[in-house]
């Protein structure tokens, strides 16, 4: 029980200091607007995996390692994730889209087959 406590606190945390890049629902009033929150989200979700998948990799040699590649890795991940979230992502976007409208109460408009 405690356990589950502790990591309640630590999400609650994590969401109540959101970094500045993070997807913002509170201005959507269109479909458009809400599905490029979606993407931006999906985007972020990914660069988040990314970054945990390329946590323990080292790359030394004449081409990596170094200062450099610490500086840079974060944002080669959030570029990889940009291009995965606009080719089609891992679904996530579509669902999100839909929840976003919900939530604000917007009608999502007709496709026509």
């Amino acid at each position: 029980m405690a356990d589950a406590f502790a990591s309640n606190a630590f999400l609650a945390q994590t969401l109540a200091a959101k970094p500045a890049n993070t997807p913002n629902i509170t201005g959507v009033r269109t479909e458009a607007q809400a599905e490029k929150v979606a993407k931006e989200f999906e985007s972020f979700f990914l660069g988040q995996m990314l970054q945990g998948m390329f946590a323990g990799l080292k790359s030394d040699g004449p081409f990596g390692g170094g200062a450099g590649e610490k500086a840079f890795s974060g944002l080669l991940h959030e570029e990889y994730a940009k291009v995965f979230a606009q080719n089609g992502g891992i679904g996530l976007s579509d669902q999100l889209k839909t929840e976003i409208l919900r939530m604000q109460g917007i009608e999502p408009q007709k496709r026509q087959s």
